[in-house]
């Protein structure tokens, strides 16, 4: 099991790593959130790890921030939020949130 989370964990760092310094345009959070879906489906179905679609901008922003700063416990998430920029966090919670204005 170890391997498999270090190498989600190594993955995801390499595909938000090579995000890190783009500019902030408006595929930028698409192209972030493409990372969250090798572990939260976008589309709101599937079971297991909980999906992040229908959750809002303000809450998927806490809720990265406090896995950056070690307030909720994830190692997984606590990386991932760690390569992230608050610019990078903002836009992928803007395209998250909107994503579930998108479900019908």
């Amino acid at each position: 099991m170890r391997p498999v989370v270090g190498s989600v964990i190594a993955t995801g760092l390499v595909l938000l790593g090579g995000q890190s310094g783009a500019a902030a345009g408006p595929d930028q959070g698409a192209q972030l959130a493409a990372t969250c879906a090798s572990c939260h489906r976008l589309d709101g179905g599937g079971t297991g790890i909980s999906s992040i679609i229908g959750l809002g901008e303000e809450r998927l922003t806490s809720a990265l921030l406090a896995y950056r700063a070690s307030e909720s416990p994830n190692h997984i998430m606590h990386a991932i939020a760690l390569s992230l920029s608050d610019e990078e966090i903002a836009s992928v919670a803007r395209y998250v949130a909107a994503q579930g204005s998108n479900q019908p």
